[in-house]
């Protein structure tokens, strides 16, 4: 690891936080801890971690309101969730209100250090699209990107997208009309060599960049579905 990365623990039970800790170190990086989510977003807006492990019942402020709290101040740094709770709903809401990924209690370590890892490296794993000479690319209609500011366009105003919808935009983007299936996309754009229930992942990241990026989201013009077989970025090329 060429650049020391900090992972932000927002865990209330210590015993779970010393594992984490101790392993998250014992694989090269640096670790903050936070007890409560009203110190851990004190600390997410201060430490500027490179990830954050957020449980969800938390004393004073849950893992929730933390991860929208950060989305809504413009914050994107990447969110796993931790949560006790096997319902859909838990890990739908995590997602849809920003959080990366999650991973349910009680997990291996094994899984959990390789998914911060690709939580990690996934902004420097994906090839941006093409760019012109002004350093914006035009995507397709009015979407543009600038992939030096990692910034997305739509008719000249900037949308504001979490560092995931950014990757799954862009991945898509430089493979125009190309569908991917979800598993495809949990390989390529996750970097998670095993699926299972994460495909719903795909479909609420799909969801959510859909309504920043689309006029219509339920008429989408640049994300596309092909039924049965998955997702692509229209050109508007395409037969």
């Amino acid at each position: 690891m060429d650049t020391q990365k900090t992972i932000l623990i927002v865990e209330d039970e210590k015993n779970i936080v010393d594992i984490l800790r101790f392993n998250l170190q014992r694989s090269g990086y640096a670790t903050v801890e936070a007890y409560d989510g009203a110190d851990g977003l004190a600390k997410a807006r201060n430490a500027n971690p490179d990830l954050i492990l957020l449980d969800v019942m938390l004393p004073n402020m849950n893992g929730f309101e933390v991860c929208k709290t950060l989305r809504d101040e413009g914050n994107n740094v990447p969110v796993i969730i931790l949560t006790a709770r096997e319902e859909e709903e838990d890990k739908v809401r995590g997602l849809e209100i920003g959080a990366d990924d999650y991973i349910t209690k009680p997990f291996s370590m094994r899984e959990l250090v390789a998914r911060v890892g690709a939580n990690i490296r996934r902004t420097t794993s994906l090839s941006p699209a093409p760019e012109n000479a002004s350093g914006a690319s035009s995507l397709s209609g009015e979407l543009s990107i600038n992939a030096e500011s990692h910034m997305v366009f739509r008719a000249g105003r900037p949308i504001d997208l979490t560092q995931r919808e950014y990757d799954l935009l862009t991945f898509l983007a430089a493979n125009p009309n190309r569908v991917y299936s979800r598993v495809d996309l949990m390989e390529q754009v996750w970097n998670y060599g095993y699926v299972g229930d994460d495909v719903r992942t795909v479909d609420v990241t799909v969801r959510r960049l859909r309504e920043k990026i689309e006029e219509n989201p339920a008429s989408p013009v640049y994300i596309r579905t092909r039924r049965g077989m998955g997702y692509y970025f229209s050109s508007g090329a395409e037969a």
